[in-house]
């Protein structure tokens, strides 16, 4: 079974790696079979994943909330078993071509309120384990936020909450309301800019669930400049670090990864995971996958132990080498 860590001071216990499900509804190319995806929870669950995140947004015109909706089905069996995390917050503006959605921020406590009910009807449970605000709302102070996220722990519709890449200051006034348990940021060897928060989180006892933590999966090494993604359906069209000439950008990155990866006769995925795991215990990157496969290789991870010198000389080595731009990141910002 999968090792396990606490996600935050007085947050859930939860498997080391989680499952984020956005990609079997939305933005990895045409929503999944929920018969298929249900199938694979399952096996996610055997395996040990006790931690599944959705959002209210993860979906498709057809089906807006498509995720939610999937995993409220595939869950429900082991609702006592999994922590679910989902998300409020923000809506897509539409647009007519492909690619990548202009976020629209929303936390005003009425929509917050319309959001939860929603989405304790969709995921087909009395609770939400984690709420996590999906990007902070520049016309609502942090303070009301935790309010609301403080009445909805009073009245057992939420257990924990938490913030999706709010700063330093958005995270401490927040928490001074209503504590924290956990932050969700986009987080890589390509994108560390929010190491920056780490001294915060450890001093008010907050974890960090890493997404994207392969990069949108380009860590992986399973992609190259011939890879094609679909423009319509799948966000990857349109990100930097899958365009054609950044894979010549990377070629040090690769090559670092795969090194690391023959030397503790791993994959390279798993050194990505590795390498965040063993920088710090608070740590639980969220990967996603619509493949069996892949949930036990990223399950592997959890396994691998590197040393204190092995990380700083991992880090030393990402500081000091060029690589693509990333979505919505870099390695510093």
């Amino acid at each position: 079974m999968m090792k396990t860590r606490r996600l935050g001071k007085g947050g859930p216990e939860v498997s080391a790696i989680g499952l984020g499900c956005m990609g079997m509804s939305h933005a990895y190319g045409a929503a999944r079979d929920h018969g298929e995806m249900a199938n694979l929870i399952a096996e996610a669950v055997d395996m040990g994943y006790t931690l599944f995140d959705t959002a209210e947004v993860y979906g498709t015109p057809d089906s807006p909330h498509d995720n939610e909706i999937l995993l409220g089905k595939a869950l429900k069996a082991y609702r006592g078993r999994v922590v679910i995390t989902t998300k409020y917050g923000i809506s897509f503006a539409p647009q007519l071509h492909g690619g990548t959605h202009p976020l629209v921020p929303d936390s005003s406590p009425g929509r917050i309120r319309e959001s939860v009910e929603g989405s304790l009807r969709r995921l087909q449970t009395d609770h939400i384990d984690i709420y996590l605000q999906h990007r902070t709302d520049r016309n609502v102070e942090p303070e009301a936020v935790a309010d609301v996220m403080a009445s909805l722990m009073r009245e057992g519709k939420i257990l924990h909450w938490g913030i999706s890449e709010g700063d330093g200051d958005y995270i401490r006034r927040a928490h001074a309301v209503c504590p924290v348990t956990t932050i969700q940021n986009r987080y890589s060897m390509m994108a560390r800019g929010h190491e920056s928060l780490f001294p915060l989180l450890e001093e008010l006892g907050i974890g960090l669930m890493a997404f994207s933590p392969l990069a949108n999966g380009l860590l992986s090494g399973y992609y190259s400049e011939l890879s094609q993604f679909d423009g319509r359906t799948d966000y990857r069209a349109s990100m930097p670090q899958f365009q054609k000439d950044s894979f010549r950008k990377n070629r040090q990155l690769f090559t670092l990864l795969d090194s690391i990866a023959q030397e503790h006769h791993i994959t390279m995925t798993q050194v990505a995971l590795a390498w965040m795991l063993n920088r710090k215990p608070y740590i639980v990157p969220i990967p996603g996958t619509r493949h069996v496969s892949r949930l036990r290789e990223n399950m592997a991870a959890a396994d691998v132990t590197m040393t204190a010198e092995e990380v700083v000389s991992i880090d030393n080595a990402l500081d000091n080498m060029s690589m693509s731009d990333v979505f919505l990141g870099s390695k510093n910002a």
